[in-house]
């Protein structure tokens, strides 16, 4: 059952000794796994209060909480320009499974409005450096946290494990499964160099103070793995010269040799969300989410072979 935000007010004064709460919000972030709530102090100030409803998601958010901390000093040594929400304090919930309630400061800024960014100099490409200021941390701050590391074949068999369990249910447009199975098996696509990954960008994970990321937040799906996976959301998104600017400077600040088939692979995981999306209804046993999962998939099928220029 969900806790009642005046229940996690109280965690957070609990958690951090001396925070006088004046007001608390239950989060639009609420979901299956997490308990959110927004709570403010007498001074104004934002706090930001997660608490699992499950142990899997306890583990989750504890090893999030390490990142974090990571993070932080990462900023706080120019490592990253953009700053995170950085935890406070922990309070132990009720039940001996149960975990704990944490407690972070809200990065100050405004979420990232995709429509509203111009190409050239300014927002769009901070946004592409900021994106390659993660994908250039050290996998070790990863690796510490025991959260997943996989190398380009591991990910690439894993994508086609995904592609496998979703073709058993019947459920996925022939021609798309086709499609996806070619680019997949096409062993050119994914020589890549593993990188640090935040894996659940868009967005709302990013928060902006007029031409610059203030910070990232939401790091729950953090792993070593494809960075195609984070620009995925602004291939499927983003206006063409929006995206050229984001691309020309996060290639302007990454290390590596350049990955050739970096935005096919990140175009190639936007429709596999769906998939994903679509796979989540079936393992919960929903039914609304199987039917849009079912119909976002028939409308990506139409699009891209419905139309004459498809190749």
């Amino acid at each position: 059952m969900p806790r009642s935000p005046l229940a996690l007010a109280a965690l957070a004064s609990v958690a951090v000794p001396g925070l006088d709460v004046y007001d608390v919000l239950r989060s639009p972030h609420s979901d299956a796994d997490f308990d959110v709530v927004v709570v403010k102090d007498a001074t104004g100030t934002r706090w930001i209060v997660r608490a699992p409803r499950r142990p899997a998601a306890g583990a989750a958010l504890e090893a999030e909480r390490g990142l974090l901390k990571a993070l932080g000093r990462a900023h706080d040594t120019d490592l990253v320009s953009f700053d995170v929400p950085r935890p406070k304090g922990a309070a132990s919930l009720s039940g001996s499974d149960d975990g704990r309630a944490i407690v972070y400061s809200e990065v100050p800024g405004a979420p990232l409005v995709l429509a509203r960014l111009e190409a050239g100099p300014g927002l769009a490409a901070n946004l592409g450096r900021a994106l390659a200021e993660i994908h250039e941390l050290p996998p070790t701050l990863v690796d510490d946290e025991g959260l997943p590391t996989y190398d380009a074949e591991q990910y690439r068999q894993r994508r086609l494990a995904e592609l496998d369990a979703g073709i058993q249910t019947g459920k996925i447009p022939p021609r798309l499964a086709d499609r996806w199975e070619r680019q997949l098996e096409n062993v050119s696509w994914w020589r890549f160099e593993p990188a640090v990954v935040h894996g659940d960008l868009g967005e709302h994970q990013i928060v902006t103070n007029r031409d610059a990321v203030a910070g990232i937040k939401d790091w729950m799906d953090a792993r070593v793995a494809d960075p195609a996976d984070d620009l995925a959301w602004l291939v499927a998104s983003a206006p063409e010269d929006i995206l050229d600017t984001v691309m020309e400077a996060y290639r302007l600040r990454r290390r590596e040799t350049p990955d050739s088939h970096l935005l096919d692979r990140a175009r190639l995981a936007s429709e596999l969300a769906l998939l994903r999306w679509l796979m989540y209804g079936v393992r919960t046993d929903n039914a609304d989410v199987v039917a849009d999962g079912e119909g976002m998939l028939a409308d990506l099928e139409a699009m891209l072979f419905d139309d004459a220029s498809e190749d």
